[in-house]
């Protein structure tokens, strides 16, 4: 076991760290209060190589690694959770899927945009009848010469109004469960597919947030992501490695919650002396940096599993379990180090804590990471 960075990990984090305090942290709140989508920057990420962190150089891509992407989404993180989010979205879900299902003429025709930023990625599965019952949605493809139509609604769709192209799952087969349904590449565009509304949000209120609406959308033949009746089963492995990234953005949130209310409770003095002096007070800082560091390593750990090639589905979703409500936690704890301070939009503690309730719902709830657990603890043992 090696817990250091290497030399190339070390470089990509304080690259991306030096762009975070210049180009994201002067801004984050006023993207949050304007609830306004940060084009300029997510193109100069583009320009960076961090929308197309895991692809392959053929496409276009940077071809790093799992680890490298955690901790780019990390730092993002640290500056705007917003930003971090469509960082994680974009290079897990929408390019993610049709890296690892789609055919070499898909590659070559998305993956490249995709990669440099020229367009964004979105990918819709959820359904306002169907979220954690990810298996139930109710979007039809019906099968036509050269194509299929589509029919349907998908809400909480992140890139929504903003992507390019759309990875969109279906019902292909009806009455034949999780196995009868299809993906598609839609383009944004396209003749029955329009954004029938954007979804105001407690947080991550700068990421681009939609609900998509098909209606006789005809796709030809060449759309089809994957086989035919594959496109949940290919679903399932891309949350797998999306659990890393809603990991990885939640130790950014939990440490940016750490790094202010520390500096706050050096800097506020009550009954003559810093907060900081306060025994109550450091013991929430040490339970905090605590569970930030223990949180990290069960992220680390799914990144390198992935990276090696070796099965994570488990300790992916225990990295995204705990470090989900590790991050909770400690901006609940940084709110309070902040006092009424902390309760006001004058510290970004209030925007981090609105910002990582997401990460215990998104990518499967908590409560779905432990059927996931569990499920797979017993599995090892049958």
């Amino acid at each position: 076991m090696n817990f250091q960075l290497s030399e190339e990990h070390q470089q990509i984090r304080e690259m991306i760290r030096d762009f975070v305090k210049s180009e994201v942290i002067p801004h984050a709140r006023e993207w949050d209060e304007a609830e306004s989508f940060p084009h300029e920057t997510v193109a100069k990420l583009g320009e960076l190589g961090m929308l197309g962190v895991v692809i392959p150089e053929q496409y276009g891509g940077s071809e790093l690694d799992m680890l490298s992407l955690a901790l780019i989404i990390e730092e993002v993180a640290r500056g705007d959770g917003s930003l971090a989010l469509t960082v994680a979205s974009h290079n897990g879900l929408g390019s993610g899927h049709i890296l690892y299902a789609g055919n070499e003429e898909q590659r070559q025709k998305y993956i490249p945009r995709l990669a440099t930023g020229e367009i964004l990625g979105a990918w819709a599965l959820t359904e306002p009848g169907s979220g954690s019952d990810a298996a139930g949605l109710l979007t039809k493809g019906e099968k036509v010469d050269g194509g299929w139509v589509l029919n349907g609604s998908k809400t909480f769709i992140t890139q929504g109004s903003v992507g390019g192209c759309c990875v969109v799952l279906a019902r292909t087969s009806p009455g034949t469960g999780a196995s009868g349904i299809s993906a598609f590449i839609v383009e944004h565009g396209t003749e029955g597919f329009r954004v029938s509304s954007h979804i105001e949000k407690l947080g991550m209120r700068s990421s681009d947030t939609c609900e998509l609406a098909f209606e006789d959308c005809f796709v030809p033949d060449s759309q089809l992501l994957g086989e035919e009746g594959h496109g949940f089963k290919d679903a399932l492995a891309i949350l797998d490695s999306g659990r890393i990234t809603i990991g990885a953005l939640s130790l950014g949130l939990a440490r940016g919650a750490l790094e202010e209310a520390s500096r706050y409770a050096l800097d506020r003095k009550q009954f003559g002396k810093p907060i900081a002096e306060f025994q109550a007070i450091q013991h929430k800082l040490a339970d905090m940096a605590t569970e930030l560091d223990a949180a990290r390593l069960l992220v680390h750990r799914s990144a390198v599993l992935k990276d090696q090639g070796k099965r994570y589905k488990r300790e992916a979703s225990m990295a995204k379990l705990f470090a989900s409500e590790m991050a909770m936690r400690a901006c609940d704890e940084a709110i309070q180090i902040h006092g009424g301070y902390g309760y006001t939009r004058e510290y970004p503690v209030e925007r981090y804590w609105r910002d990582a309730k997401l990460c215990t719902i998104g990518e499967g709830t908590s409560e779905v990471q432990r059927m996931i657990i569990a499920r797979e603890i017993l599995r090892s043992v049958s």
